[in-house]
């Protein structure tokens, strides 16, 4: 009786035969991690983009909350594209002021164009001056805050030139004389000093919130923009206080 005939006959089986595959000991199962995939963009396009995230993160979570990080995780891409296109933080922010001045020219623009009345015309640009910024308050607040802008950049220093241009030919139109850029008269530039103090003010507190306690005590329905129509059709006195 043979070996294996005699374990059978014992209730003995035989043992397995093995692969060298199967003798290896297993490998331990690992979780494979996924990188983040960053969205792929073209040079040009990248720039475009991290503005354009900059502009959300700005509008979302305040000047506190833009950050090159902020921004970078926003538009989906690595950490060193803004630096690579903007430099640094304030590199970004004179970008970014650019792009909301050229928005905010656009704007005061089309809403002349579409004035039909001599009135109409007068009131379009401080109207559209509040929309803008009551519609984009980031953008708006960044504009403003020389302290944080790099003017020396050709686009931030040409949109806020072309700004100041529209201003001073409103200004012009109404005052019936041509006003030069480079060169104002003092009659000129206190005009000009007037209603963009009027208008930038009127601005600020009504984004801050502290015209809140006047439009309760006018009559019901009065909005912010009739208060500015009434402040902007009443007659200017040249008497000083005494």
């Amino acid at each position: 009786m043979g070996k294996s005939e005699t374990r059978a006959a014992h209730g003995v089986r035989p043992p397995k035969k093995t692969s060298s595959a199967s003798r290896a000991s297993p490998r331990p199962t690992r979780r494979l991690a996924v990188a983040k995939t960053e969205t792929p963009y073209h040079h040009g396009a990248l720039r475009e983009a991290l503005l354009q995230a900059a502009e959300r993160v700005l509008e979302r979570d305040g000047l506190a909350g833009l950050t090159l990080r902020a921004v970078a995780r926003e538009a989906g891409v690595s950490h060193a594209a803004p630096t690579h296109h903007f430099g640094d933080l304030t590199g970004l922010l004179s970008e970014l002021a650019a792009v909301g001045f050229r928005q905010f020219n656009a704007a005061m623009a089309s809403s002349c164009d579409a004035a039909t009345t001599p009135l109409e015309r007068a009131l379009a640009r401080p109207k559209a001056y509040v929309a803008y910024a009551q519609a984009h308050p980031g953008m708006y607040g960044i504009m403003f805050r020389t302290e944080r802008l790099d003017y020396s950049r050709p686009s931030l220093h040409e949109a806020a030139e072309a700004s100041f241009a529209g201003l001073a030919n409103a200004i012009g139109m109404m005052r019936q004389e041509q006003i030069s850029e480079d060169a104002l008269t003092l009659n000129q530039g206190a005009a000009i000093a007037r209603a963009w103090s009027m208008v930038h003010g009127f601005t600020t507190l009504l984004l801050d919130g502290r015209l809140k306690d006047i439009l309760e005590r006018l009559p019901e329905g009065t909005t912010a923009e009739r208060l500015l129509e009434a402040m902007l059709t009443a007659p200017v006195t040249t008497k000083l206080p005494v």
